[in-house]
């Protein structure tokens, strides 16, 4: 049976983030999962490059925006889904166990009172397998815990768009570290996607590539079954925790972890602004574990 949709990918070199597009080819209503605000870290100021390539190829295509998916609370870049609303219209979702996360982070970082750990910021809320339309396209919501715990992949006809739980193949997996992380939860999950028929394409949130290819970020359930670095057929949940366990007591803090988080629980928005009209980012001191950088990117996950 031939697709009804096609997918457009987008990537941002600076935070190894991958954006997409999926649109029903003959409604030409679409959803854009996992969009990216440009953020300097060093002057604090944002832009809007990375979001405006999307917006350029949704008014090419003459889509209608129906949905911005997040597949969860980003540690490594901030939501560009408030600035594509305003401009294409589309409901902002996310998982329904945001509202924990929100609840963890409020304290973490001493948010305001009037910040509710409730959801109310996103315009929906997904259950576990819930069904949504894309136009005329039925798409499935899939809880899969681990990395935190309201990460949402989203199926859509033979894909699944997995977020920050499989990487490609020759990366690995997510890591588990995050306040409410949890390896066991993550196996499990992973388990779940790759139950999946093995033709299913997997498309990731994020790629972290060796020197010896160019980013990459389809792969099928077959091949993370056959070669994932870590979670390949044959790899017990003990060894998988142990693994993971051990490889993230190495990994550092990505770089925009504390910038992202404040932003994208609130689903894209900035804080609310002080009396000068100006909002600000808190920088919590000592209220995150610290471990020293890798020889990798700082926002490498796996």
């Amino acid at each position: 049976m031939r697709n009804q949709t096609t997918t457009q990918a987008f990537f941002d070199p600076k935070t190894w983030t991958v954006t997409y597009v999926v649109s029903d080819n003959a409604s030409r209503h679409a959803a854009i999962i996992d969009p990216v605000l440009d953020y300097d870290f060093k002057s604090g100021h944002t832009s809007s490059a990375s979001a405006d390539q999307v917006l350029a190829y949704v008014k090419d295509q003459g889509l209608h925006v129906d949905w911005i998916l997040e597949t969860h609370a980003h540690a490594d870049h901030l939501s560009g889904a408030p600035y594509i609303r305003d401009r294409v219209g589309g409901r902002i979702a996310i998982g329904e166990n945001i509202r924990g996360v929100q609840s963890t982070f409020k304290a973490i970082f001493n948010m305001e009172r009037s910040f509710l750990p409730d959801g109310s910021q996103f315009d929906h809320l997904f259950k576990d397998g819930e069904t949504f339309m894309i136009g005329d396209v039925a798409a499935t919501a899939l809880l899969v815990p681990g990395h935190t715990p309201a990460d949402m992949a989203y199926r859509i006809e033979d894909a699944v768009f997995v977020g920050d739980t499989l990487f490609m193949p020759d990366v690995g997996t997510a890591r588990t570290d995050f306040p409410g992380g949890d390896a066991h939860q993550l196996y499990r999950s992973i388990h779940k996607l790759l139950a999946l028929p093995p033709e299913t394409k997997i498309f990731v949130c994020h790629d972290y590539p060796p020197a010896s290819r160019a980013p990459a970020w389809e792969t099928t359930v077959a091949g993370q079954r056959a070669s994932n670095i870590h979670v390949h057929d044959g790899i017990t949940e003990e060894a998988f925790v142990a693994m993971r366990t051990a490889r993230d007591a190495t990994l550092d803090m990505p770089t925009l972890i504390l910038p992202s988080i404040q932003v994208n629980l609130r689903a894209g928005h900035m804080p609310p602004p002080e009396d000068n009209g100006v909002s600000y980012l808190k920088i919590p001191v000592n209220a995150l574990r610290a471990q020293p950088a890798p020889d990798q990117p700082a926002e490498h996950a796996a």
